[in-house]
């Protein structure tokens, strides 16, 4: 049972002192919040628990000072700025939550959001400075306490070894969702009013726990920004970690990979990233995305796509946003120095590759008869990446019975000249009201956020903390009569879905899991 603390230690301080359920945790007041970083959720996944689902932290005596955040899991090197971590601590307890919270009154019961970063499932890291969560707390009013937490990525959490359980990244966010029913309280929070939420692959883990059994009850309402569609079967995850133990040497064993260090391992997912198409004819699509992780629907962890879930009714005591920017793929296009140069091949071959169904290259040429190689391009990539699964993640929540509200942020990025228009991304600065930090310096050059730039700042947190508090983020819920969604732009309105032409596209599309072409 948890129980708080007093809010001074010993010596008379004003630093903050809880009670969690393994023992006492002092953080610090910073800018009216009381904070708390890199609090252990579950014991380190190294030596005899490593590629194991998480084990219950061992309690300890005293009181241990939670200042800094915990080291981030074992990765790769990542985008420069983005999610590679060069100045995190170092260490093998990746297992960490983090607390900012108005007061730690028991009493209170605060609404709690949780975030799940994103990283294509092999990078990331709650330190992040973009991650930093405090104006999201103090602007609601003290009203919301934001929780953040590391989980296992690539090989570590991900890759479909022989003797480990499938999704122990997954598995991970299981463990500190159910660290925050236990002793969220004693923080100021209410655990019956958890809101999880999350970006990219943080979305797609928010429509995981969506879907998992395991997951059930831990969290009333989720916010999922820009959903992938991807899902391997099982036989596709067992072919790729195959491959990725083959580049150092090994078989896809726990025996086998446990006999590396678990910091030098991310090299060989590494290697295998820059040599992915060498797999194309039995991997398929895969093989286009630079990330060989993914969720595995094994069965049991995960039982099925979450859009089968959702539509089902799974979930649908859980209310749900979730949502997209207008264009997402120009990030990676921009990143990968092909901006202005995708030519008419390239683009066919990307309509063949990825357009729903056997038709998608005549349809799309068809829909947008104007469109550019280089726009055909980034839109049937954004569509089947990023936006149509996201629409879809909603419409399954509608057909099971559940609510749902649909965005969609079409104000495009200031730096650069404005080239990456509203990008992959760009909700996380927004968000968090993190410009000169991680992706927010690249999207926003280091420049002062102007004041439009700060409004809508202001309006995502606002509706975000709102939909925390009440259900109600401050629009109309979606339906597939007159589809309503908040378009968040520097004059935001609510209008049917701006997309339409691309839904009407994707519309009979599943988003089945990706399979192991025989």
């Amino acid at each position: 049972m948890t129980t708080a603390g007093s809010h001074a230690s010993a010596d008379g301080s004003a630093e903050p002192v809880v009670r969690t359920a393994a023992g006492a945790v002092r953080g610090r007041r910073e800018g009216g919040l009381a904070v708390f970083r890199g609090i252990p959720f579950a014991e380190p996944p190294v030596g005899d628990a490593r590629f194991g689902a998480p084990r219950p932290v061992r309690a300890w005596d005293g009181t241990r000072d939670v200042f800094a955040f915990g080291p981030p899991p074992p990765q790769e090197a990542g985008i420069q700025g983005r999610t590679g971590v060069p100045h995190a601590p170092v260490g093998d307890d990746w297992l960490t939550v983090n607390v900012w919270t108005p007061d730690p009154d028991p009493a209170a019961h605060r609404p709690v959001m949780v975030w799940i970063y994103g990283g294509a499932y092999k990078l990331g890291h709650s330190g992040s400075p973009g991650y930093d969560a405090r104006r999201i707390a103090r602007d609601s009013d003290g009203e919301v306490i934001v929780v953040t937490f590391n989980y296992r990525v690539g090989i570590e959490g991900f890759a479909r070894i022989d003797g480990a359980p499938a999704n122990r990244g997954l598995l991970d966010q299981v463990a500190a969702l159910e660290w925050v029913r236990e002793n969220i309280t004693a923080f100021g929070g209410d655990p019956g009013q958890v809101t999880v939420f999350g970006e990219s692959a943080g979305a797609g883990s928010v429509a995981s726990l969506l879907a998992m059994p395991s997951a059930a009850g831990l969290f009333r309402r989720a916010i999922a920004q820009s959903v992938p569609g991807t899902y391997f079967s099982d036989e596709l995850a067992r072919d790729i970690a195959a491959a990725i133990a083959a580049e150092a040497g090994l078989r896809p064993t726990v025996a086998d990979l446990s006999t590396v260090d678990p910091r030098q391992l991310p090299s060989a997912g590494e290697v295998l990233s820059t040599k992915m198409h060498q797999y194309e004819e039995r991997w398929g699509q895969v093989v286009h995305t630079k990330t060989p992780f993914s969720p595995v629907v094994d069965g049991e962890v995960l039982p099925t796509t979450p859009w089968q879930a959702l539509a089902a009714g799974t979930a649908r005591d859980v209310e749900l946003i979730a949502g997209h920017n207008r264009d997402e793929f120009l990030l990676f296009v921009v990143l990968g120095g092909q901006l202005g140069k995708i030519s008419d091949e390239e683009a066919a071959a990307a309509l063949r590759t990825f357009g729903p169904g056997p038709n998608g290259e005549p349809a799309y040429r068809a829909a947008f008869p104007d469109a550019s190689p280089g726009e055909l391009y980034e839109r049937v990539m954004s569509d089947w990446l990023f936006r149509m699964p996201s629409l879809h993640l909603a419409e399954a929540q509608v057909a099971g019975g559940g609510r749902a509200h649909v965005y969609e942020l079409t104000w495009p990025a200031p730096g650069n000249g404005g080239i990456m228009g509203a990008c992959h991304g760009l909700d996380i600065p927004l968000l968090f009201g993190t410009f000169d930090a991680d992706l927010g310096s690249l999207l926003f050059a280091g420049s002062e956020p102007s004041p439009e730039a700060e409004a809508l700042s202001s309006r995502f947190r606002a509706a975000w903390t709102a939909f925390a508090r009440t259900g109600d983020p401050g629009w109309p819920s979606y339906d597939t009569e007159r589809r309503l969604v908040q378009v968040l732009d520097a004059d935001p309105q609510v209008t049917s879905y701006p997309e339409e032409a691309s839904r009407r596209l994707w519309q009979d599309h599943t988003f089945p899991v990706l399979p192991l072409i025989k």
